[in-house]
Parts: structure tokens; sequence; C-alpha cells
């Protein structure tokens, strides 16, 4: 279900990246950075630290959640409001995926993992703002205004999770592109929490 709902939003070729990252398989080497293993050798000239890599690989998997809980809104939502907004944040952050997929390669680290079809992956539930599987599956049997009531408070809390994420990459990282994006997801999730206050 993650890929069906990730091949609606992202570009073709962005979303044959994801999936190939997402086909790799482990027992890499090290990089001569400490922390995760790799499954080649960085790029020539890759700059990154530890803190990237965990950015890229967490918020991947922040993002997939997202991804799910806003491909449910087309269906189950009440208010068209609520909606566009899903819309939106799932055309922002599937192809942020596949940027992020793209720079795990480029520095040699695992692909982050997949969800399962209910935007679950086992591992990273302790990460702000994920919702847990009950969660999910609550949101996915709902529909109306009692949908619309549930996605905009979970995707508050989800969305002050990923700020909080990408704060820390901000204060830690080292590669600029990912500090770019960092601050890029801390400025349109901050907005975008404050278009749910409102809409609650």
């Amino acid at each position: 279900m993650i890929r069906t709902m990730l091949r609606r939003a992202l570009p073709a070729g962005a979303l044959f990246l994801t999936l190939a990252v997402a086909a790799c398989s482990g027992g890499g080497h090290s990089t001569g950075h400490s922390g995760a293993e790799s499954t080649t050798s960085p790029s020539p000239g890759a700059v990154f630290n530890d803190a990237d890599a965990a950015f890229a690989e967490h918020m991947s998997v922040h993002h997939q959640q997202a991804v799910v809980m806003s491909a449910l809104a087309a269906e189950r939502a009440a208010d068209p409001r609520v909606k566009e907004l899903a819309a939106k944040i799932e055309a922002a952050q599937a192809p942020e995926i596949a940027t992020m997929a793209a720079w795990l390669v480029d520095w040699g680290r695992q692909p982050a993992p997949t969800a399962d079809g209910h935007g679950d992956v086992s591992g990273h539930e302790s990460m702000p703002g994920m919702m847990s599987a009950a969660d999910m599956t609550k949101l996915a049997e709902s529909t109306g205004k009692a949908f619309d009531n549930m996605f905009l408070t979970m995707m508050i809390a989800h969305h002050e999770g990923a700020v909080t994420m990408a704060q820390e990459q901000i204060a830690n990282g080292a590669n600029p592109s990912a500090k770019a994006l960092a601050t890029k997801i801390v400025a349109d999730q901050q907005a975008e929490i404050a278009t749910m206050k409102a809409l609650l």
C-alpha cells in the first residue's frame, strides 16, 4: 500500500529510485564515518556526518507515514479543506523521500526501511510524532467528520515531531543540502500546523 500511495505522488524517475533503494540488501562495510553500516562506499567528496545519515533515514520513515495518512483523506475526509491540505502534504513529502533516499545511496548508507501498508515501520515507533499501529488502524477505519478531526489531531502531532527532528538536524548535521531540507521542513510544517489548528 505504501508503494501504491507513493506511486501516485512521485514522478516516475523518483519513484524508481525510491523503490530501488528500498529493495537493496544490507551487509555493507564501514565508510570511515562512525555509526551505521554502509552498503557501498560514499561518493568521492561526499560531505556528511552521522547526524545527516540518521536524519535522512528517520525522516524518510516519518514522511512515509505522513504520506499514508494523507492518502486516506482523499476518500475518507468530509471537509474539502482537509482533503486539500492532505494532498498538499502528500505532494510535498513524497518527493522529499526520494531526495533523502538518493542521499543515503550517495553516502553509502543503508536504505531507509519501507513502511508497511498501514504506515508502520518496526523499530521506528519511538520517533517524535509517529503514530502507533492502533492509531493508524483507527484512522483508516474512520470517515467523515470523525476522520477529519482525527486526521488533523494526529497530523499536528506528527508534524510537531518532524519539526523536532528537523531542528536537531539543523543543529547537528554537516551536509548543506540536508540542513537546507531540514530548514524547509521546519518552515513548511509549522505553517501547516497553524492551518490545521485553525481547521480544528
